[in-house]
């Protein structure tokens, strides 16, 4: 018989989301603005489906929906960066002694 072995360790959720988001190294508030990040995503690609046989219609709302798919990867990849400034002062930092 073939000797069984674990894939990954058993973790301990028992507080919660806390736990949760440790074991995927995200905070809830980097899962917050990548869901954010996903549905301006979703947005300009619809706008990009809707464009019309107007040439000058479908370059402008072209080009807007090009650039709000600039700002979504822009949110996915630097947001948790651009929002952490935003959430109040920190703590000063203790001396050295």
């Amino acid at each position: 018989m073939p000797k069984l072995f674990n894939l990954a360790a058993p973790q301990d959720l028992s507080t919660g989301f806390a736990d949760f988001f440790k074991t995927i190294g995200m905070t809830g508030g980097g899962l917050v603005t990548k869901g954010v990040a996903a549905v301006i995503a979703v947005i300009a690609v619809r706008m990009l489906f809707t464009l019309t046989n107007d040439p000058k219609t479908a370059l402008r709302k072209g080009s807007m929906a090009i650039g709000t798919l600039f700002v979504a990867l822009v949110l996915a990849l630097y947001g948790d960066v651009l929002f952490s400034t935003v959430t109040g002062p920190s703590a000063p930092a203790a001396p050295k002694s």
